[in-house]
């Protein structure tokens, strides 16, 4: 069964399961103490601390091991912010980065700080002239991922960087997405990582603090990792993150040049497949292994469930998969289509002939969940007498409002409107989105009694 969902967790990779199960024999004493089996364990420590490091870009005692990427980026971000406190209390962020850190942003508000949120362009990318103008004086602290975990997109952070530089500002790095393939451009002052995200076990993060950068760790003070990660080290599984950290890095060059290819092939062979489809996230500045595409008129969680009785493990940014019903984050901020999502990441190791049979089955699928939802065929309706028409979608969810103004739209005449009542979160995002493929007027937003009305004008 083809597992095409990388970007959540890598499988492990052999060398990992091989450093683990030694590690499990020889690092099981405590590295803090000074008999033979504690020095045993302090030597397989070091050891990984030194590859992980190698990695990175950094000094060995610069990398902190934490319980998680989260926890890694979590303690970055009090750290430094906590260290920086007598400068500001203003902390800079991307529209986009991964939640852990908008979950970081929104507790730091919550204490009485300021966050700026800086916007991204339709590709999901920041232009690093506007994430510079946002470092003012009172910033203590800028984050910006190296690449998108949902549509693969790379930021330009060595541009950032260098204005993050040139204002005084550290910049915290979240590379778990990029870590596999390559090392962050220079400029950084922190960065997180997370193993299962490059093929290690799960529940290893790690954390770098440049030499210089202020830091004042947060909570109960522990001997542990110079304090930044407190409690005993998951020593075995630690060794396997570097491990694996190393191997994937001597295999990426040839891997990131066969899986780009892949998803070349379904970057351009979807939508000349399945109808009405938007291919996400910037052609070029890309992760190699990753694509993200939006259907019309589909239910995202419908076709993921159809596509895993097809036998393939796929991932979805669409609000319909999530358990509150609201649009995804990052492709809200981008200003894309959301319903239907599709995220393929590939791990190392799938075929041609994977990818040849998922491109074979999608077509299908994405028909089938169409049928079942009633979506407009590609006739246009009958055209009808009104001047302008008013769908009622309140109370109905993702994909349905699109679908109902796709069926109208056709019967109002040139020039005159459809108004589409909707409740639903993901209508501000889709509805627009549907307008721009369909080259459709979104005239905009307006109030009502229930939810929004949305006001769409025909145009052709």
């Amino acid at each position: 069964m083809p597992y095409f969902d990388a970007a959540s967790a890598a499988p492990l990779h052999p060398v990992a399961r091989q450093a683990l199960l030694a590690a499990l024999d020889e690092g099981w004493a405590d590295p803090a103490r000074l008999y033979r089996e504690g020095r045993r364990a302090r030597l397989l420590l070091d050891a990984a601390r030194e590859a992980a490091a190698e990695a990175v870009g950094c000094r060995p005692d610069e990398l902190t091991f934490t319980s998680s990427g989260t926890r890694a980026v979590h303690s970055g971000i009090s750290g430094a912010l906590a260290g920086r406190r007598r400068v500001g209390r203003r902390l800079v962020v991307s529209a986009v980065e991964h939640s852990s850190v908008l979950h970081a942003a929104a507790d730091h508000e919550d204490r009485g700080g300021t966050v700026a949120r800086v916007p991204v362009e339709r590709t999901g990318a920041v232009d690093a002239q506007t994430f510079g103008r946002a470092l003012t004086e009172d910033t203590a602290l800028a984050c910006l991922q190296s690449a998108s975990h949902e549509v693969g997109t790379e930021q330009p952070v060595a541009e950032a960087a260098g204005l993050c530089r040139a204002a005084g500002v550290p910049l915290l790095v979240d590379a778990a997405q990029s870590l596999a393939w390559g090392p962050v451009p220079e400029g950084w002052s922190l960065l997180a990582g997370s193993a299962h995200k490059w093929g290690g076990p799960a529940g290893v993060g790690l954390l770098a603090v440049r030499k210089g950068v202020r830091f004042a760790p947060q909570g109960p003070a522990d001997e542990r990792e110079s304090g930044r990660a407190p409690g005993f080290e998951n020593l075995p599984a630690i060794v396997a993150a570097a491990a694996s950290l190393r191997a994937v890095r001597a295999e990426a060059d040839a891997e990131a040049a066969r899986l780009r290819a892949l998803v070349d092939l379904i970057r351009a062979r979807v939508p000349a497949l399945v109808p009405d489809v938007e291919v996400v996230g910037d052609p070029v500045r890309r992760l190699p292994h990753l694509v993200t595409f939006s259907c019309l008129y589909v239910d995202g969680e419908a076709l993921l469930g159809e596509l895993d009785r097809a036998g393939f493990s796929v991932s979805s940014g669409s609000s319909c998969t999530s358990s509150t019903l609201t649009p995804s984050h990052v492709l809200k901020a981008m200003g894309v289509l959301s319903e239907g999502n599709v995220r393929v990441s590939l791990p190392r190791g799938t075929t041609e002939e994977d990818v040849d049979r998922f491109l074979e089955v999608l077509p299908g699928l994405v028909a089938g969940v169409r049928e079942k939802l009633g979506a407009p065929a590609a006739a246009a309706p009958s055209p009808a007498p009104d001047d302008s028409l008013v769908v009622d979608a309140l109370g109905k969810r993702c994909p349905v409002p699109v679908i109902e103004l796709a069926k109208v739209i056709g019967g109002v005449p040139v020039g005159a409107t459809v108004t589409v009542l909707s409740d639903d979160e993901a209508a501000r995002l889709d509805i627009p989105a549907w307008c721009a493929m369909r080259e459709q007027e979104y005239v905009g937003e307006e109030p009502a009694d229930r939810g929004a009305a949305h006001v769409v004008r025909r145009l052709s």
